[in-house]
């Protein structure tokens, strides 16, 4: 299960790096102007670190191997997993070539309030979230799940979503 997870989840972070930097040139392409770039290494080593720790506890644990775990709850972690997985894609279809993991303005670029933007402001942020929650338990490594959202959402709520505050209202 371990391996499975992992693999699925390291082919997704790199398609969505690809998008993201295909995005990137676009918007940039178009005068986008880049905001945050100082904070964007340490999210990059946080969802590094995010994945170095909840592999090594599920192994240290010896739970790697297992179908899910230990958890009598595995399919309520798998439901979640798999609602951050449709949230994540209905935000970055939504958002179109506008879809980033950096924070990038075109100016004149009309903010986008379709999908779930139409009910949430961040719900990429918020499909992480639950992923950040959920796979860690699902391969029964709790001490990731907790220490690994808690850095997730103080990251989020103290710089991120500043910034990006701070950058759309730059462009107005």
């Amino acid at each position: 299960m371990l391996e499975l997870l992992t693999t699925i989840l390291i082919l997704q972070r790199l398609s969505e790096l690809v998008l993201a930097r295909r995005n990137e040139r676009r918007a940039k392409a178009r005068g986008g102007i880049e905001y945050g770039a100082r904070h964007y290494p340490v999210i990059v080593l946080l969802h590094v670190l995010w994945f170095v720790g909840f592999i090594t506890e599920s192994v240290l644990r010896g739970s790697g191997h297992e179908l899910v775990g230990t958890s009598t709850l595995w399919p309520i972690w798998a439901t979640v997993f798999v609602a951050a997985q449709a949230l994540r894609y209905w935000a970055i279809t939504s958002l179109g070539d506008a879809w980033n993991t950096r924070i990038i303005i075109v100016p004149g670029r009309r903010l986008v309030r379709t999908g779930p933007y139409k009910f949430i402001p961040h719900p990429n942020y918020v499909a992480v979230i639950m992923e950040f929650i959920a796979v860690p338990l699902l391969v029964n490594a709790p001490i990731t799940a907790i220490v690994g959202t808690a850095l997730n959402l103080a990251l989020l709520m103290m710089v991120r979503v500043p910034a990006e505050r701070q950058a759309l209202r730059n462009s107005e």
